[in-house]
């Protein structure tokens, strides 16, 4: 059977253009429960694309689907929408700060309010890192629900990486729809989503609601992509990684090795690493008997934490906040990657196969 593709409603966005997605969601206001700026950029995406479906479930996390019925079972790139910041509480300048950032950088910290056009500026002089939350002084009113983050230097130049206030996790939602994007026009790729999810800064709440009330297709697989802090092996520039596992837990085997065995066969240039500088989503998944991996771009200044290492070891005389950067290449990688994974994760798995052989050449050694 043939199938009619119709190549001007489906054309996809060339590289530029998914830079300059990339560019306007890293720097959307965002934080964990207040991820409305994304939501609405999404849904804006969405409808120019009329093969492109767009739900919520009953947490609020979005679902990215292809119109009609496609097999095999979904493939779906997940991403969550929030990233650390200062939520303001009250006129008086109190705020909870919603994210994983080390006390240093709340000292006397300069940060403005991006949630409003033209936000007043203002300085931290009260943090309470058990409660994480404290109280700011601002040279303009400011209100609950406003966002708040950290005045940042300009973003540098240097050839081949980006930098932005949120590539963690704005950064893999791009990756997520220029993915989609492109699936759009692939008729094997019916079957390739993406779930972007809310309040991941905050525990993987977003998470481990679809996966707790199965808002997501029963027998979907998950990638889910991070922007994760960069690690002696695993460096900006060298490829996106195939994430094996985080600090709490290893994910699913056979879909991780079926995305690294087309990856090293396609000649993609990539990493293959346990990243377990933290903890994301694809744990919550997998402790709730979804099928889920990992893939991740290596982050610098992660959650906008400049001198991290530094500031870990006591050895910094200040902390600075800087605004995240991954490599271009790398992102564009991970598009690549996620295409590739798709594809993949319904491949034969030549392991057994190859172990059943060595078994009927060598079991001789058993007998005595």
């Amino acid at each position: 059977m043939s199938v009619f593709i119709d190549t001007e409603r489906l054309a996809v966005a060339d590289r530029d253009v998914v830079e300059q997605w990339l560019a306007e969601l890293t720097n959307l206001p965002t934080a964990s429960g207040l991820e409305n700026s994304v939501v609405d950029w999404v849904r804006a995406w969405a409808d120019e694309r009329d093969d492109v479906e767009l739900s919520l479930d009953t947490g609020g996390n979005v679902m990215l689907t292809q119109a009609g019925d496609h097999e095999p079972a979904p493939v779906l790139a997940v991403a969550h929408m929030d990233h650390p910041a200062f939520v303001i509480l009250g006129d008086d300048g109190s705020f909870e700060f919603r994210g994983g950032v080390d006390a240093p950088y709340f000292v006397e910290a300069a940060i403005g309010v991006v949630s409003r056009a033209d936000g007043p500026s203002g300085t931290v002089k009260a943090y309470d890192d058990e409660a994480h939350a404290g109280r700011a002084e601002f040279d303009g009113p400011v209100g609950p629900g406003d966002i708040a983050m950290w005045r940042f230097d300009d973003p540098a130049t240097a050839d081949g990486l980006f930098q932005a206030p949120a590539c963690d996790d704005l950064a893999g939602a791009a990756a997520a729809l220029a993915a989609l994007d492109r699936a759009r026009s692939d008729p094997e790729l019916g079957h390739f989503g993406v779930v972007l999810t809310r309040a991941e800064e905050v525990g993987l709440i977003g998470a481990i609601h679809a996966a707790k009330n199965r808002t997501l297709p029963e027998r979907a697989r998950l990638l889910s992509i991070e922007t994760s802090r960069e690690l002696p092996n695993a460096r900006i520039g060298e490829g996106p990684v195939i994430r094996i596992g985080d600090r709490v837990t290893v994910f699913d085997r056979e879909m991780s090795n079926r995305i690294s065995r087309a990856a090293e066969q396609g000649g993609i240039t990539h990493q293959r690493r346990l990243m377990d500088g933290g903890t994301c989503e694809a744990t919550a998944f997998g402790v709730y008997g979804l099928r889920a991996t990992g893939l991740c771009l290596a982050l610098g200044n992660w959650h906008n934490r400049g001198n991290l290492a530094a500031v870990e070891a006591g050895e910094a005389s200040a902390a600075k906040a800087m605004l995240e950067e991954i490599s271009l290449d790398d992102f564009h990688g991970l598009v690549e990657l996620l295409l590739m994974a798709a594809r993949a994760v319904d491949s034969e798995d030549p392991i057994a196969e190859s172990l059943d052989r060595r078994y009927e050449s060598h079991s001789r050694y058993l007998i005595p």
